[in-house]
């Protein structure tokens, strides 16, 4: 586990990362830091089920954003946070607190998230697409964060699957280039494309954002 990957933000925060993607091209950074490892791990990993069950508690909103960030639709969040959950408790033994706990969960997440859209497009052999209206607020939200995070979700809905997964994956989770790459088993001239890619449709939505007059303009392929 690399100590240099700062958490990824979450939610409002991820938005601001995806805003500054669409801006500069570069992913979001902050200074590293050493989090002293959660007192409730070392309790859970000694059988503790009320430890456990308060770090996922704590985790789960965090879970849902990121997965809602990867996916297109809200019908099928629930079902991929349980898969993360349960992930993430088997994987709790390989924590080593190299590192916070949302990142090293965070790296769970998206794995089984990238890992669920596979197995639906082998199923399906098409993208999954929903029309749905979205979760409501959680009690941890203001209404002005749950705006935010929306609109961000409406933007990446917009970009094709293979783009906003290298996008959240480098921009929201803080993955290098050629860990994207190898998240994603592509190689890294292609995921550095589909950056470009995910950027400039970005700034076009931004643009429309601001100018009401500019119409959507045909998808990139």
């Amino acid at each position: 586990m690399k100590s240099s990957v700062a958490p990824a933000p979450m939610p409002q925060e991820a938005a601001t990362a995806l805003a500054s993607a669409a801006s500069s091209g570069a992913p979001l950074s902050a200074p590293a830091t050493v989090e002293p490892v959660d007192p409730r791990v070392t309790a859970a990993l000694a059988g503790d089920r009320a430890a456990a069950s308060a770090l996922l508690l704590e985790l789960l909103p965090r879970i849902r954003n990121l997965i809602r960030y990867l996916l297109r639709g809200d019908e099928s969040v629930d079902d991929i946070a349980q898969e993360a959950m349960i992930a993430i408790l088997r994987g709790l033994p390989s924590f080593r607190g190299e590192g916070s706990l949302r990142a090293w969960a965070d790296r769970i997440v998206a794995r089984v998230a990238l890992g669920w859209v596979r197995r639906d497009r082998r199923q399906k052999s098409l993208e999954r697409e929903s029309v749905g209206q979205g979760e409501p607020p959680s009690a941890v939200e203001t209404p002005d964060q749950y705006l935010v995070r929306r609109q961000a979700v409406a933007r990446l809905d917009r970009l094709s699957y293979e783009q906003r997964h290298a996008l959240v994956l480098h921009h929201v989770v803080g993955l290098s280039v050629p860990e994207v790459a190898a998240q994603l088993s592509v190689p890294i001239e292609t995921v550095r494309s589909r950056l470009r890619l995910a950027q400039n449709k970005l700034r076009q939505l931004e643009n429309e954002s601001h100018d009401p007059g500019l119409g959507p303009e045909r998808e990139e392929a």
